[in-house]
């Protein structure tokens, strides 16, 4: 049997460079594919939208897909906004069907390329690499949520990444929506004993962006760092790249993929706030999802909540709890 076609669902940016990045690499995902087609499409900000990416399979001949969410952590776009998308598209479309893969989470191939990007921006490689990385301390920064469970995660890639690298610690901040702030944490690792002209200092700083591709908020990362840097001297800071095209991103999206395609799914809903009563966020147990539009990601520095809720995604189906 001819296998479904694969579906990468992506953010979305006002960034015109990391529009294009996103949908260069689905252009790499398609030519890699010997056979089933790949579309990919956004669900705001950016074109083009995911709908007109499923119309475009259809036209094609399609019937059934794998989406896959091109999303480092599950937050309300992954788990509600998405599959929202495609159960829309199921509708306008007679006869479709699809399953739904999940995020791409602190997966080692990730890591891997996040080890990378800090060993470039610190200039090194191989002994020098790891001496210097015993006197680096990275601070990951990711996008920030509303979602407890999703801010976890970036704290779980970044204690992911501390494991076995051998940096002097690698800690958490976040751009948007989450404590703490780039400057926040940076000032946590001066505070730990990173800076570099002090005797018991660690060297250098490198603020790593969680990010797959650039855009306003990788940008907004870099320029806050650079903020921070200029009043701390002394910090040794530098800021490494996005994620960005590697070969290892489209191997994890290939295997999710193939995930989504067998059924395999192992979304993770301990900790969800709509299934679990979590300290603070009680109220949004078995409600509708109100899904909202990233702060700051248009340039206005406001949100935009959408007028409708509906179900929260776990495995191959959504539950509105």
């Amino acid at each position: 049997m001819t296998k479904p076609a694969l579906l990468i669902a992506g953010h979305g940016t006002r960034d015109a460079a990391g529009a294009e990045a996103f949908r260069a690499f689905v252009r790499v995902l398609a030519d890699r594919s010997p056979g089933p087609p790949v579309a990919g499409g956004f669900i705001e900000l950016s074109p083009p939208p995911l709908g007109e990416a499923v119309a475009g399979l259809v036209d094609r001949g399609v019937r059934h897909f794998a989406a896959v969410p091109l999303m480092l952590v599950s937050a309300g776009h992954a788990k509600g906004d998405i599959p929202a998308a495609l159960a829309r598209e199921k509708e306008r479309h007679p006869g479709l069907s699809y399953s739904y893969g999940r995020p791409l989470g602190p997966h080692p191939k990730l890591l891997s390329v996040l080890e990378r990007r800090v060993d470039e921006a610190l200039g090194a490689a191989g002994a020098d690499a790891r001496a210097a990385r015993a006197r680096t301390t990275v601070l990951l920064v990711g996008r920030g949520s509303t979602d407890p469970d999703a801010n976890a995660e970036v704290h779980k890639a970044a204690r992911l990444l501390w494991e076995g690298r051998g940096y002097a610690g690698v800690e958490t901040a976040f751009v948007s929506l989450a404590a703490p702030d780039v400057a926040a944490g940076l000032e946590r690792c001066r505070r730990l004993g990173a800076g570099g002209t002090r005797a018991e200092g660690r060297g250098n700083v490198v603020v790593l962006p969680y990010f797959l591709f650039p855009g306003v908020l990788p940008d907004r990362v870099a320029r806050q760092a650079r903020e921070w840097a200029a009043a701390h001297p002394e910090a040794g800071v530098r800021t490494a790249d996005v994620i960005g095209p590697a070969e290892e991103l489209v191997e994890l999206v290939t295997e999710r993929y193939e995930e989504a395609v067998a059924g395999d799914l192992r979304m993770n809903c301990d900790s969800c706030v709509y299934r679990i009563a979590l300290p603070g966020f009680e109220d949004k147990v078995g409600i509708p999802q109100q899904p909202h539009f990233h702060p700051d990601e248009d340039g206005t520095g406001h949100g935009h909540g959408h007028g409708h809720g509906h179900g929260h995604h776990h495995g191959d189906h959504a539950h509105a709890h």
